[in-house]
């Protein structure tokens, strides 16, 4: 389904606008669950990076991650079919992990990129390690930032929090959570507007499911770089390190410092995309 908010529509191109590359290029690709709208930037044959956002978010929020990646990649920042974005949902809905999958699937495929980097923030990264499961050989990297539902639960305290949220997203509600989670953190006011525009996006409920299994984690060869929020609220990143750590046999862990789940990407650290850059040039090519 497509938004027919006016208001949400030139609020994300405000996005675009003010904190975008001037270079970055829009794609709409064909699936069977719709058309899905990508941000790229970057040179066309450089090593392609996919970036997946957190609920509610879209794929504007990834503007510094795609600046900073987009000299040495091809960065394509995707609008989850479904969730506020300009991606438009088709009359198949996503409605399994395996629809999931085989939607990320014709993502790629109409990027023309049989091998990517894959970097997911929250919900997003945990689709990301869903699909680095389903499709190992075509995942070269993978970038986790402060995962949700991956290693661990979400803390009680969050959810309680997000519920009335989720109940009933209107503005205020949506904006007193963002505030509580981030601590007051000065977010910034272009990406804002579009933020409490989305409270009223016609998006579909996002599809939730189980972790990945420890033995399919376990079997996962690639390397994967684990970023924490140091102040995240919703986990304890001890538990999720740790959890990570058991079950990965090529993970890098760091812990991004003053970050909370909810300044994570926009406002990230510049460590953030340092340590994404470092990763992707040791890995990002295959190996």
């Amino acid at each position: 389904m497509e938004s027919t908010d006016d208001g949400f529509l030139a609020a994300y191109d405000a996005v675009l606008a003010a904190r975008w590359p001037a270079s970055t290029e829009p794609a709409e690709i064909r699936t069977p669950y719709g058309t899905t709208h990508v941000n790229s930037v970057g040179p066309a044959d450089a090593p392609p990076v996919v970036l997946l956002h957190g609920g509610g978010t879209t794929s504007t929020v990834w503007s510094g991650t795609a600046r900073a990646l987009g000299t040495a990649h091809r960065v394509h920042a995707v609008d989850t079919v479904g969730d506020a974005g300009r991606s438009v949902a088709g009359e198949r809905a996503i409605r399994t992990l395996s629809d999931q999958m085989s939607w990320l699937d014709a993502v790629l495929d109409g990027l023309g990129a049989s091998g990517v980097s894959l970097c997911g923030h929250s919900y997003g990264a945990w689709s990301a390690l869903h699909y680095a499961v389903h499709a190992p050989a075509r995942v070269r990297a993978l970038v986790l930032v402060d995962p949700t539902n991956c290693f661990t639960g979400f803390s009680r305290r969050y959810l309680l929090r997000a519920l009335p949220m989720l109940l009933r997203p209107t503005v205020r509600r949506r904006r007193a959570f963002l505030e509580w989670e981030t601590r007051r953190a000065t977010l910034d006011e272009t990406w804002l507007r579009l933020y409490d525009h989305a409270a009223a996006f016609p998006a579909a409920r996002p599809l939730t499911g189980p972790r990945p299994g420890p033995e399919a984690l376990r079997a996962l060869r690639l390397p994967v770089l684990l970023l924490l929020a140091e102040r995240s609220r919703a986990h304890d990143i001890g538990r999720v390190a740790a959890s990570a750590a058991a079950l990965l046999p090529r993970v890098e862990t760091a812990v991004l410092p003053g970050a909370t789940h909810h300044t994570l990407p926009l406002a990230a650290p510049a460590e953030m995309d340092a340590r994404i850059g470092d990763f992707l040039a040791a890995h990002g090519r295959g190996d």
